[in-house]
């Protein structure tokens, strides 16, 4: 497997530090509000990527942090006079709400800011004793310009970083660049006792602080959206190489962009939107189709337009499933194996993995698994194929699907049942040359949106 480090920005093979695991930090939500399609996007994205190492054998150990005080946390709790902790936990379940609709696999570990306070006080230690960090008037800040590296993940000069940054007239920073890792706690502000006085740490730290709790001092892969390049990744390196004495993350993967009808998505312009608004009205699993639909490096453009598309997609994958597995049901024993068809079903597969090797190309993957309905549709539900063939290619069709972590929502079991009835009685009737009978379950099926189809291995059913 091959993914682009955005630290050598070239596409590198992937070789991980174990042979039979691998170790991924993702950086999780600020809870303060619902998560919008941009938290999303590294949601579902980052989910497929370690589906799919496991889906390659290797054991994922994988971590990612609630931000659960922060000045956005404690400004929210404000507004609507909470606690902090109280604002943090609402939207924790609401982020919980919002991950399993999207058929999120829970992470290894999931820790919070606010229970590994120790860790990060430590850390803090360890960086002022090496004298990269200082104490100012309670405040701790890092000295950007000690770390030799700095700057190298956003592979900007330091000049022209320093020229972007600003200095507060009341600011007690060395230098423009130095960032905090502690902050004195204000007037009504949650706080807890270090060694340089009341406070609460800074929101590049507690990233530093939890990788090497959960996963040591040196991990496989780090991962986030673009924005998160500079200066949170690039702070967190310089907090944790200079702590640890040792390289942070091998490889660094960051997603691209969303835009809102072709405007860069933002809460000034009004085209902010959040997961649940989108899923009230079309569910999930469309959001997750059209997050991984494109290249997770490409910016990806959200419309109602293209959320129609994702719908209409889904469907037809939905709708080669169910009439699969109804060929399934109804396939003969006594039908000989097509070997050159077996091969044409295993090839997809290898489309597939290929496709996914490559930076984790999951529209190319999307692309195998589309072939392989097209070799379904035209190849064994137009014709009768053996029970062997038709359970193979439903396994990969399954496996393929599973790994994106689509195709998850399943049709109402007591309309199943309901439905075959009215087919069985359908037959029946035509069986008895009663068409008159045998027409009017068509249509009133089709008046409930149930759509028939005689096909050589019996009767399939989709919904309009």
């Amino acid at each position: 497997m091959r993914v682009f480090n955005t630290l050598s920005r070239t596409k590198e093979e992937f070789v991980p530090i174990s042979e039979n695991e691998v170790k991924i930090y993702a950086c999780g939500p600020t809870v303060y509000n619902f998560i919008h399609i941009g938290n999303a996007r590294p949601l579902c994205v980052f989910d497929v990527l370690r589906k799919y190492l496991e889906y390659r054998g290797y054991n994922v150990k994988f971590v990612q942090n609630f931000t659960d005080v922060d000045d956005k946390i404690i400004r929210r709790a404000n507004e609507e006079g909470l606690s902090f902790s109280e604002v943090s936990e609402k939207y924790i379940n609401e982020f919980w709400t919002d991950a399993k609709g999207l058929n999120f696999k829970e992470a290894t570990y999931h820790p919070k800011a606010t229970e590994n306070i120790e860790e990060i006080i430590e850390i803090i230690k360890t960086l002022i004793e090496k004298g990269y960090a200082y104490e100012a008037n309670g405040d701790v800040y890092y000295r950007a310009l000690k770390f030799k590296g700095y700057g190298k993940l956003s592979h900007q000069p330091i000049d022209d970083l320093q020229s972007g940054a600003r200095i507060a007239v009341d600011d007690l920073k060395e230098n423009p660049l130095d960032f905090a890792l502690w902050k004195a706690a204000k007037e009504g502000e949650p706080y807890w006792d270090s060694p340089w006085g009341k406070g609460r740490p800074g929101w590049h730290i507690e990233c530093s602080a939890m990788n090497r709790k959960y996963l040591g001092k040196t991990i496989d892969i780090h991962c986030g959206g673009q924005d998160l390049v500079f200066p949170h990744h690039e702070n967190e390196i310089a907090q944790s190489e200079a702590a640890n004495d040792a390289p942070f993350s091998n490889y660094w993967m960051h997603n691209g962009y969303i835009n809102v009808d072709n405007v860069k998505m933002s809460k000034s312009l009004g085209n902010f939107k959040t997961v649940r608004e989108i899923a009230d009205v079309y569910g999930y699993e469309v959001i997750r189709y059209f997050l991984i639909s494109s290249h997770y490096r490409s910016p990806i453009n959200y419309s109602l337009e293209i959320i129609e598309q994702c719908k209409s997609a889904l469907e037809r994958l939905y709708t080669c499933r169910e009439s699969l597995y109804f060929a399934i049901k109804n396939a003969r024993d006594d039908v000989a194996d097509d070997e050159e068809l077996i091969k044409l079903i295993d090839s997809r597969k290898y489309q597939f993995i290929t496709a996914m090797d490559d930076d984790l190309n999951t529209a190319d993957g999307l692309a195998a698994i589309f072939d392989l309905v097209k070799d379904i549709n035209t190849k064994i539900l137009e014709k009768e194929v053996s029970k062997n063939v038709c359970e193979r290619a439903a396994k990969i069709f399954d496996e393929l699907c599973g790994v994106l972590g689509i195709l998850y929502n399943r049709k109402n079991n007591d309309l199943d049942s309901e439905i075959e009835e009215l087919i069985e009685q359908r037959q029946t009737a035509r069986k008895n040359k009663d068409w008159a009978t045998a027409d009017k379950i068509r249509d009133d099926l089709k008046a409930r949106g149930i759509i028939l189809k005689d096909t050589p291995n019996g009767v399939t059913w989709t919904k309009e």
